[in-house]
């Protein structure tokens, strides 16, 4: 054979073993990419619960409260109507029982931590219930955003889990200071944090 001819089929051999090891290669890496892949979309596996809020204390308000898990943070959105304009209070209650006329069969605020009541965030401490107040407009519409990482849904760990837990809108507003509520006044509307 001519020392061409070899040189040819040499170059040929060596070509095709680094085509299959670039096959290969390229193999792995799609394999790798697509397990990256489903591990993102796990990462942002969303839990989501939506509640419809009713009249409580001869109120009209109503309202949808939804609440969405991402990643370990809870957002919760709530859309009300039929509001006096002005400042309210919005707690979460210990109980998912919206059967009493008044909303009292929801029990008091959600407390696991058996803090006392304050602004969320306060040092002096605050309930895992305590959101706080907001505004309804001119006609009596209101729509309150709300995120934490002191929530989870359906979890585990019971000093988090809104599950068996109430959406309570007050009447007046949340003074931040009076114990154990901070006189928000009547319930005017409520919902039940159930699956």
């Amino acid at each position: 054979m001519k020392p061409i001819n070899i040189l040819a089929l040499a170059l040929l051999a060596g070509l095709s073993f680094n085509c299959k090891d670039v096959k290969k290669e390229a193999q792995k890496a799609g394999n790798e990419v697509e397990q990256t892949m489903e591990e993102l979309q796990l990462e942002v596996e969303e839990k989501t619960l939506e509640i419809n809020l009713e009249p409580k204390s001869d109120s009209h308000v109503k309202g949808v409260a939804s609440f969405t898990e991402t990643n370990g943070s809870v957002r919760m959105v709530a859309t009300l109507s039929g509001l006096t304009p002005g400042e309210h209070a919005i707690h979460i209650h210990e109980k998912a029982d919206c059967s009493a006329a008044d909303g009292t069969s929801a029990g008091g605020h959600w407390n696991p931590t058996h803090s006392q009541h304050g602004k969320w965030g306060a040092a002096e401490g605050y309930h895992r219930g305590d959101i706080g107040n907001f505004t309804a407009d001119d006609e009596g519409n209101a729509t309150i955003t709300f995120s934490t990482d002191e929530w989870c849904i359906g979890c585990e760990d019971p000093n988090k889990d809104l599950m068996g837990k109430s959406v309570i809108v007050h009447q007046g507003t949340d003074d931040f200071v009076s114990q154990p509520s901070g006189n928000a006044g009547k319930r005017i509307s409520c919902a039940g944090i159930i699956e």
